[in-house]
C-alpha cells in the first residue's frame, strides 16, 4: 500500500517542468539559438574575418578587460563591505544596507550620467582630480568606475548571507589554539566563502561583460580606445551591418560561456573540497 503524502501547493512534477522548459526556451534558448543559427548562416570563415576587425578586438579585448579588472576590485571591496554590514552594528547601518541595492533598482543611464557629472572635468570631483593628471571620466578608467558601481550589489548580497551564518565559536576556537587573525581569516574564514564569493564574482563579471547604459555616457566611446563590445554592436546595427553585429554578438556569447564555465568548475572543486574537509 502507497504512503500517503502530504499534498504540495505546487503542480505535479510533469506540469512544473513543462512550464519550467517553455519559460527557459522562450526566454533564454531560443534567443540563443537563433543567433547561432544566423552564425551558421553567415559561415565560420566570415565570422572569423568580422571578428578579425581591428576595431572588434579593441573593443572585446576592452569589455572583457574591464569586466575581469572591475569583478575582482568587486570580489574585495565587495568581501569588506559584506563583513561591516554582517558583524557591525553602527550608526545609519540600514541607511547603507539599503544603498547597496540602488544599482539593482536605478536605471543604468541615470547612474551613467550622474557618474558623469561628477567624475567629468569640471564635474564636483573630476575638477579636483584634474590638476592631478587624474582623468576618470571619457577615459577607460570610467569604465571601470561604471562597471564597479553596478557589479558591487552582487558580490554583497551573495556573501553577506555567508557570513552572517558563521559561527563566531570557530573563530574563537582558531584564536585560544594561537592563531593570528590574518590566518584565521586566510585558513578557517576564507575557505567558507570561496563559493560564495565565486558565485558574487561570476554575477558581477556577467553583468559587467554586456553592461551598456552606464559605460556609454562616461565612456567617450572613442574607437579603440574608449569602444565596448555592447556599443560597437549598436553601431553595427545602426549601420544595417547585422552580420557584424551577430559576429561580435557570437564572441561575446562564446567568450562569457567560457569564463563562466572556468568559475562554476573551480566552484565546484572549491565545494568538494570543503566537503572533504
Amino acid at each position: 500500500m502507497r504512503a500517503l503524502r502530504a499534498p504540495s501547493p505546487l503542480p505535479g512534477f510533469g506540469l512544473a517542468m513543462g512550464i519550467t522548459l517553455t519559460a527557459l526556451s522562450l526566454v533564454v534558448l531560443l534567443p540563443i539559438g537563433a543567433l547561432l543559427l544566423r552564425g551558421a548562416q553567415i559561415g565560420p570563415a566570415d565570422v572569423a574575418a568580422l571578428l578579425g576587425r581591428e576595431r572588434v578586438q579593441a573593443a572585446l579585448a576592452l569589455s572583457f578587460r574591464a569586466a575581469l579588472g572591475a569583478a575582482a576590485i568587486n570580489l574585495v571591496f565587495g568581501l569588506a563591505l559584506a563583513w561591516v554590514l554582517a558583524r557591525y552594528r553602527f550608526p545609519g547601518r540600514r541607511l547603507v544596507d539599503a544603498a547597496v541595492d540602488l544599482p539593482f533598482a536605478l536605471p543604468t543611464a541615470v547612474a551613467g550620467i550622474a557618474l558623469t557629472a561628477l567624475y567629468a572635468p569640471n564635474g564636483a570631483i573630476g575638477r579636483l582630480l584634474e590638476p592631478l593628471g587624474i582623468r576618470v571620466a571619457y577615459s577607460e578608467a570610467g569604465i571601470w568606475l561604471a562597471l564597479l558601481f553596478v557589479g558591487l550589489p552582487f558580490v554583497v548580497r551573495s556573501v553577506q548571507p555567508v557570513i552572517e551564518e558563521i559561527d563566531r565559536e570557530v573563530e574563537e576556537a582558531s584564536a585560544t589554539l594561537g592563531a593570528s587573525r590574518a590566518r584565521t581569516f586566510g585558513r578557517v574564514i576564507l575557505p567558507m566563502l570561496a563559493p560564495a564569493l565565486l558565485t558574487g564574482f561570476a554575477l558581477a563579471l556577467a553583468r559587467a561583460v554586456g553592461e551598456y547604459g552606464s559605460v556609454i555616457f562616461i565612456a567617450g566611446n572613442l574607437p579603440m580606445q574608449t569602444e565596448i563590445a555592447p556599443l560597437l554592436i549598436v553601431i553595427r546595427l545602426e549601420e544595417f551591418d547585422y552580420d557584424g553585429a551577430v559576429a561580435i554578438a557570437l564572441a561575446m556569447l562564446g567568450l562569457s560561456f567560457a569564463l563562466l564555465f572556468a568559475i562554476n568548475l573551480v566552484q565546484i572543486w572549491s565545494r568538494r573540497r570543503m566537503g572533504a574537509v
